[in-house]
């Protein structure tokens, strides 16, 4: 059963990056007015926006990889408690 759950955080923390990656993109240019400085082909953004939107969508990957790390290891003690109950 172990091995469902992790599967589920996994699922769960791609379901979760992708969310996360189009909220930061959509705030950002409701923010700034501008797209998302993610432009392989040119150098139109300013270093100093690319670096705020690389510390910004770094920033929340991180805490939604903790969450979802977290929430699936209390996932997996809760139910190892109650299967041991019953």
């Amino acid at each position: 059963m172990n091995t469902i759950f992790k599967l589920m955080g996994v699922g769960l923390g791609i379901g979760a990056g992708l969310v996360g990656t189009q909220l930061v993109d959509f705030i950002w240019k409701r923010v700034t007015g501008n797209e998302p400085p993610k432009d392989k082909e040119g150098l139109e953004n300013s270093l100093r926006s690319a670096l705020a939107f690389a510390v910004i969508s770094g920033t929340v990957s991180t805490t939604i990889r903790v969450l979802t790390n977290r929430t699936t290891q209390q996932a997996i003690r809760r139910y190892e408690r109650t299967r041991h109950i019953t």
